[in-house]
């Protein structure tokens, strides 16, 4: 028990992180000038996602283990969050976006690899202890969720959405997570056969694209991946502009943005225990089509809706997020892993990732900034529900060209 309170704790900080700017870093953006460069900030999380935690995890496989260089990441990426609050301050609303984000560019460049590096650790402490992974990670995993949620509510309550303490308590978290770490269990390091580079990029399983089904697959993966970080980008930039509407300026939604966008989160932790069922019932293409077509309304209920009589449908928007997250993430994962050669499958689980949130986020976040500064008056005012409308309008096409274009058959999930 000891040791799921170890690893859950582990997870809680791990996400806390993330969770104290992903979502708000936006609106900050968009006070100081750098509405336009929104998507490059988001767009870099998925660039490094590409190969970071590639490298990493060859690092971990062959020299460091695993917890101390979870530790070490987390130390660079704090500091390096902690020096960009510290300019932020200095500067004011005279940031250079270069500075900034070169040094933002350093901290997530260090920090996304740790996400797979927290699971190696919890694998490894597991496996040690021979408990059954299935039934022992999941449970521990969601804490990670449950961290994320409260610094989004600590920033909310605090004031922090729009200044530079979300990223001092960013860094914050992340230097006592470096601390925490030398508490966790020993992973050995691998001295065997050691995953080779193109096994840990995922190199090897490109060979998939000679398949048809898998060729389609991938593209599909990267063109819905490419939905992920639009409303981490652009949700509370967007709930913050009710506020120069009289009608809407002391509404929840506008006064807490960061609490109402929580919901998502929350909505997240209760549909990964739908995922079992609907797999059994409906079968993977199933389900990951549903996914697809949530997150088309995930985005139109976010274009019609306002925080006023109209909030109801950005509660639905929020709540639609758990389905269209976790059942394309979860049930694609699933299909690369029963689709795949057992000799294929850890690459092909890399090609995945990195497909979804490397390719797609990254092009994604650009792709999202130039529809949006597209929609954006001299005066820095936004038309939002075009935006909306099409990204809606995207996520419903990717899906109905998926239902007709994929031609797999289903194995429904005992």
């Amino acid at each position: 028990m000891m040791l799921k309170v170890r690893l859950a704790l582990m997870n809680f900080l791990e996400f806390a992180v993330w969770g104290a700017y992903l979502t708000c870093m936006g609106m900050y953006l968009g006070r100081i000038g750098m509405a336009d460069h929104i998507g490059s900030f988001y767009a870099m999380q998925g660039f490094v996602s590409i190969f970071m935690p590639a490298v990493v995890g060859i690092v971990a496989d062959r020299w460091i283990p695993a917890q101390r260089l979870l530790g070490l990441c987390h130390l660079v990426a704090g500091l390096a969050m902690i020096a960009a609050a510290f300019y932020a301050k200095d500067a004011g609303q005279a940031a250079d976006f270069t500075t900034l984000f070169a040094i933002y560019s350093v901290s997530v460049a260090f920090y996304m690899p740790t996400i797979a590096l927290s699971n190696s650790v919890a694998y490894n402490a597991l496996t040690m202890a021979k408990m059954d992974m299935v039934k022992a990670f999941p449970p521990i995993r969601v804490f990670g969720t449950v961290g994320f949620i409260c610094t989004m509510w600590v920033v909310d309550l605090l004031g922090f959405q729009t200044n530079y303490n979300q990223f001092f308590l960013s860094g914050g978290v992340g230097i006592l997570l470096f601390l925490y770490t030398f508490t966790l269990p020993d992973c050995p390091v691998n001295k065997g056969k050691s995953q080779s580079m193109v096994d840990a990029f995922g190199l090897r399983a490109f060979a998939l694209f000679r398949q048809k089904k898998m060729a389609i697959f991938f593209v599909f993966s990267a063109l819905l991946g490419a939905s992920l970080q639009i409303t981490n980008g652009f949700a509370t930039p967007y709930l913050e502009s009710f506020a120069s509407i009289p009608d809407y300026a002391e509404t929840f939604g506008v006064q807490h943005s960061n609490i109402l966008y929580s919901l998502s989160q929350i909505s997240e932790t209760l549909c990964i225990l739908l995922i079992p069922f609907f797999m059994k019932r409906f079968g993977i293409k199933s389900v990951m089509l549903i996914a697809m077509f949530a997150w088309a309304l995930r985005f139109e209920f976010l274009a019609i809706g306002n925080p006023g009589t109209g909030v109801w449908l950005f509660i639905l928007s929020m709540i639609i997020y758990g389905v269209a997250f976790d059942f394309f993430n979860i049930s694609g994962s699933l299909f690369v892993d029963h689709a795949t050669e057992p000799a294929l499958r850890s690459s092909a689980q890399g090609l995945f990732m990195m497909m979804t949130n490397g390719l797609g986020a990254t092009v994604g976040s650009l792709v999202a900034q130039a529809v949006v500064t597209s929609r954006t008056a001299l005066d820095g005012s936004v038309d939002w529900a075009p935006c909306w409308h099409s990204f809606a309008l995207y996520a419903l096409v990717v899906g109905v060209l998926f239902a007709l274009v994929f031609r797999y058959k289903t194995e429904k999930q005992s």
